[in-house]
């Protein structure tokens, strides 16, 4: 079985298990094979904690539930150093639960600043640093941090630099009428056998092995000089939106970084992989432009005054630009 086929029926199983959210499952594996960090934001009872959790069940990875909380210091996610006096004295550094695969940072915005920022360095580097030590991160190494949108107060919003981090921010909505039916079938028939169940085999997972295959490959997707320009101009737009039209120069305060260029060319290529195609299309651009571009533009009063969403200015500027 190749890497493409591996991966299409991990990501058909996991949907099994987290009806109606297909774009979040298929986000979760991009950011896995992008080697990037995904953001979650969506009430709570969305099966955000559950994809990542049968991600874990269906690879042969390790997976750390971190809860954020106001009173969680540093340490309690990089480890500590622990004095040893048995033998010969000195002191043991003991790993924190970020020494893992795969990260849930559950309600990030719950847990103050200093806490947050123990995440950037593993995020960006792979690495932490604890007294002066510095620690390598288990590969592939991916954090899934999530968020609550409507209880913000007295939590401590992420900063636009450790927002910047991630590669993608999605919002999880409702399932449909028809998913909602299917998800409440499919519960009843996991507690009916429950106990019968047992936990899946390590032989039965896919090896971690799997991701790096992947990779490889979606570093052979082709994106032409044609495609390079339309990213690069999305992004620009973000930038001198009054080139483009009156209302993006009136909705835009800040625009995109270049990490939103570099983000958005690598999902593409593993958007295009996994429809087994070997370049990219204007069409995977558009796909995931709007999970790559939202928490990275900074809207103005005028938009917030007037109900103008990311959404919304995102698919203003798809309008706007033409492909190359």
């Amino acid at each position: 079985m190749t890497a493409l086929e591996s991966i299409q029926q991990l990501q058909e199983q996991i949907s099994k298990s987290i009806i109606g959210q297909e774009k979040v499952v298929n986000r979760i594996i991009s950011c896995l094979i992008s080697d990037g960090n995904l953001l979650l934001e969506g009430l709570p009872g969305l099966a955000k904690t559950r994809a990542i959790n049968s991600l874990a069940k269906n690879m042969d990875l390790g997976l750390s539930r971190i809860q954020f909380t106001p009173d969680l210091l540093p340490s309690d996610i990089t480890g500590t150093e622990i004095y040893q006096s048995q033998g010969e004295e000195s002191f043991v550094f003991q790993q924190g639960p970020i020494f893992n695969n795969l990260i849930l940072a559950d309600e990030i915005n719950r847990a103050p600043a200093k806490v947050q920022s123990a995440l950037l360095e593993a995020m960006q580097e792979r690495q932490v640093t604890v007294a002066g030590n510095t620690y390598e991160l288990p590969k592939p190494f991916f954090v899934m941090a999530t968020q609550n949108p409507i209880e913000q107060e007295g939590t401590y919003p992420l900063p636009e630099a450790q927002m910047d981090r991630f590669l993608m921010h999605v919002i999880v909505n409702y399932p449909s009428e028809e998913a909602e039916l299917e998800v409440l079938r499919l519960v009843r028939n996991e507690e009916k056998s429950a106990g019968e169940k047992k936990e899946s085999k390590a032989k039965d997972k896919l090896p971690k092995e799997i991701v790096f295959d992947a990779r490889k490959e979606v570093q052979e997707v082709h994106v032409s000089e044609a495609i390079e320009k339309y990213i690069v101009a999305l992004v620009y737009a973000t930038r001198t939106p009054e080139k483009y039209s009156e209302d993006l120069a009136k909705w835009i305060d800040v625009g995109c970084s270049p990490r939103a260029t570099i983000a958005l060319d690598k999902v593409a290529r593993v958007q295009a992989w996994l429809n087994g195609r070997d370049f990219v299309k204007p069409e995977d651009i558009q796909e995931v432009i709007k999970d790559v571009f939202r928490h990275r533009i900074v809207s103005s009063f005028e938009a917030n005054a007037l109900g103008i969403s990311k959404e919304q200015i995102i698919d203003e500027l798809i309008s706007k630009v033409a492909v190359a």
